[in-house]
């Protein structure tokens, strides 16, 4: 199906898009539960390990074994992407890392909390590495596919519906959680000692997640034909390098280099990027055991922050658009990382100004805190700033290549993330050695790198379509069908 109409401007087409999303909600649904349940997983059997009851004292260990992920990724996703770049099988380009690394990581993954319910440390950590490095297989394809098969103007709007279907992927493991969170087992007072030592609570979630991994990549090998598509937009790819929203235009030729312009748009957006992972991971890494070791709360609350959240940032992936049409892609990313620095800010002052009240133990069992409601509102506004920031962020940087090299960029693109995601748990794992650096500075970490981030954001140009601007829809027309 050809993607010209209306007298040849380029429309996306919405139901191929949400195929490709499919991908994506493999992706998100996984990673999902990784972070909701392995930090903690790691705390517990490290200080069985240590003999220690201060979870303090193993956070270096859970920051280096949670940044595994994140330093593979880093090695292993450039690696994929220009091996997908390169390989022409009669299943497309990205597809076999597809299927083969989501079938490997499907099966992996469910013996995770099976290894930890048993106290083998060992185990935990292999089936980590393993899922890990399947994971890493299909991630960069599966980003990829979806650049392949749209042209460069239509990009940010398919990039809103990408990410609009991972944080449906997200969400089903969150409503699960709450669901297991409300049930009659966690309404005793020693709830949360019955999560560990039960072995289908904390095996649900995983197992869940390996059966819609496989559906999804089931799903999207069906219905997306990689080649056929292709052919059929070749045109349109190739109007859509014209409309490119980069300051010297992309040469289809491996061996010319990238123009100084060019390269300065990509370093600068990269660096920022970089910053801004290194908030926002140092933040998931850790928020289960702020959540558990600082504020004394339920962990089950973090299910419903991560909804509203979610939800907030579906909110953001659907009225993007009305903001890029009117001030373009730099400001509007410009505009989420500023309001993702004051949702910080905030946490920040009321986090010292409402510390967590002392525990309590009543009829010999600790009474929890409740979950302090202001985190909802602060999350609600992060998530929206975020999305603002990743529904435009990918987009500008493989704008800058052509569909030869898209593989390649978007291991630079996740080459920079997962940098900033290796680093930043082992630091912060680190500074928690310090005594006088607790949970309680959280915020104060995000709050700097967020501020790096916009400065360095600040001098990326700002490069609007000179020839046919993008008809950008809005609200709702955003993820509408096309007929």
């Amino acid at each position: 199906m050809s993607e010209k109409v209306n007298g040849g401007a380029l429309k996306l087409n919405y139901k191929r898009t949400f195929i490709i999303g499919f991908a994506f909600f493999g992706i998100l649904l996984m990673w999902q539960v990784w972070d909701s349940y392995c930090s903690s997983f790691l705390s517990e059997l490290f200080m069985k390990a240590f003999d220690t009851t201060e979870s303090t004292d193993v956070q270096w260990l859970v920051g280096i074994m949670m940044a595994i992920d994140n330093l593979a990724a880093l090695i292993l996703m450039p690696i994929f992407g220009k091996l997908s770049d390169r390989t022409n099988s009669r299943f497309g380009k990205r597809m076999p890392y597809i299927l083969i690394g989501t079938f490997v990581c499907a099966v992996a993954f469910p013996f995770i909390p099976v290894a930890f319910h048993h106290n083998n440390l060992a185990a935990l950590i292999i089936l980590m590495v393993i899922t890990v490095i399947f994971a890493m297989m299909y991630r960069n394809p599966a980003v990829a596919l979806m650049p392949d098969l749209t042209p460069k103007p239509l990009r940010s709007k398919a990039n809103g519906i990408i990410n609009i279907m991972g944080y449906i992927g997200g969400a089903v493991p969150t409503v699960l959680g709450i669901f297991l969170v409300l049930s009659k087992y966690f309404t005793n007072t020693e709830g949360a000692e019955w999560q560990f030592n039960n072995i289908w609570v904390i095996e649900i979630p995983f197992l869940l997640a390996s059966v819609l991994m496989v559906v999804s990549a089931l799903v999207l090998f069906l219905l997306i034909k990689e080649n056929k598509v292709k052919e059929e937009i070749a045109e349109d790819l190739a109007r859509g390098e014209q409309e490119a929203e980069i300051e010297d235009s992309v040469e289809n030729d491996d061996e010319k280099p990238m123009s100084k312009a060019n390269k300065t748009m990509l370093i600068l957006i990269l660096v920022a990027e970089f910053f801004w992972f290194m908030a926002d991971n140092g933040v998931s890494t850790f928020l289960t055991n702020y959540t558990r070791y600082h504020l004394l709360a339920s962990t089950g609350s973090l299910s419903i922050n991560t909804i509203i959240s979610g939800v907030m940032s579906v909110v953001g992936f659907a009225t993007a658009g009305m903001i890029v049409k009117k001030i373009g892609r730099k400001w509007t990313l410009t505009i989420g990382l500023v309001l993702t620095v004051l949702s910080y800010v905030i946490w920040t002052i009321l986090s010292f100004a409402m510390p967590p009240a002392e525990p309590q133990i009543v009829d010999g069992v600790v009474k929890l805190n409740p979950f302090p409601v202001y985190m909802f509102i602060i999350f609600a506004v992060k998530g929206y700033a975020m999305s603002l920031v990743h529904v435009n962020s990918f987009p500008m940087v493989v704008e800058l290549c052509s569909a030869k090299k898209i593989g390649q960029f978007t291991g630079y693109y996740y080459a920079s993330s997962m940098l900033a995601q290796t680093i930043t748990p082992c630091t912060l794992g680190l500074l928690m050695l310090n005594p006088n650096f607790g949970f309680e500075l959280l915020p104060i970490y995000a709050v700097g790198c967020m501020v790096v981030s916009a400065i360095i954001f600040f001098f990326v140009k700002n490069v609007r379509l000179n020839k046919t601007k993008e008809d950008v829809k809005v609200g709702l027309e955003a993820i509408g069908d096309n007929d």
